[in-house]
């Protein structure tokens, strides 16, 4: 019954409508923080980020269950996932932000989006997703422009990112495909973990914001829109969604990093912008979900 529910239209649909909300806000969430970095560094604001995600989270799923004996606790390796993870977690974000703040939003969500083009080559194990592939790396290539030049502090942050960004990818994964309750309770946790790994070079740049409120509820505001709400839709799309799919529909990223430009920042697309969605797009739609 379960099987055959799922294999509904509206239930093939759910996964990729959670995806498009977490890709919504990977870069709503980092254009809020673009605008604290001239209030605090910007270790500061990863740190405001992961603590305050890591607070929301721990009292919403209450990660601490999973220390209880029971079906809860999930594979005795789960744990050294999730502290691996939360150790990602604390280092993607800190090079995520010291790189958007040296480099435009979409230069850095290309080169995010360069490592899970081999994530997804792993999986496209037929001629129309390899064709699919092709049509979202050239689309992403066309959308943004890589040239390493002028900042190679930069390119090195973002370069790092890339590299978190497809383990983060690997490991959330692994814990989306436990299945049960788990899944966010060690979300959470690694959230937790992810905060106190990057207290030792991020608290004390977050510290004058305790003086003033404002900047707090700033910097919540930034913790649910860059790490709450991407990374609960992403564990639930994770779930339903095989690894070399999710990692396929990342090429909407560096797409949503120009869209937001275009309606935040009011900076217009070019044609190659265009075409270069357009490619995405159909790549996308492409794309046929294979078995896990």
């Amino acid at each position: 019954m379960l099987r055959l529910v799922l294999d509904k239209p509206q239930a093939r649909a759910a996964p990729l409508s959670l995806f498009a909300v977490s890709a919504v806000f990977h870069y709503l969430g980092p254009s809020l923080a673009v605008l604290l970095f001239a209030r605090l560094d910007v270790p500061g604001v990863a740190w405001l980020r992961i603590a305050s995600a890591a607070v929301l989270l721990a009292l919403w799923q209450r990660p601490w269950r999973l220390l209880r004996p029971g079906p809860a606790r999930g594979p005795r390796t789960s744990w050294g996932t999730v502290v691996v993870l939360g150790v990602v977690l604390a280092l993607m974000n800190s090079a995520f932000y010291l790189a958007v703040a040296r480099l435009p939003l979409a230069t850095v969500g290309a080169i995010e989006f360069g490592g899970t083009v081999l994530l997804a080559a792993l999986g496209a194990r037929t001629v129309r997703n390899a064709v699919a592939l092709a049509l979202t790396t050239g689309g992403v290539a066309a959308v943004t422009a890589i040239r390493i030049t002028g900042q190679p502090a930069g390119f090195a942050f973002a370069f790092a990112n890339c590299a978190l960004f497809v383990t983060y990818v690997v490991l959330g994964h692994r814990i989306a495909s436990t299945g049960g309750p788990g899944g966010l309770d060690r979300l959470a946790a690694a959230m937790v973990v992810a905060a106190a790994a990057v207290t030792p070079w991020g608290l004390r740049g977050a510290l004058p914001a305790f003086a003033h409120p404002l900047l707090l509820a700033e910097g919540a505001g930034v913790g649910v829109c860059s790490s709450v709400i991407p990374y609960v839709t992403d564990q639930l799309a994770m779930a339903r969604l095989p690894r070399a799919t999710f990692s396929l529909l990342l090429a909407l990223l560096p797409v949503c990093a120009t869209l937001t430009g275009a309606v935040i920042l009011r900076q217009v697309p070019t044609a190659g912008d265009v075409a270069g969605i357009t490619l995405v797009v159909l790549g996308v739609a492409l794309h046929q979900e294979t078995r896990k």
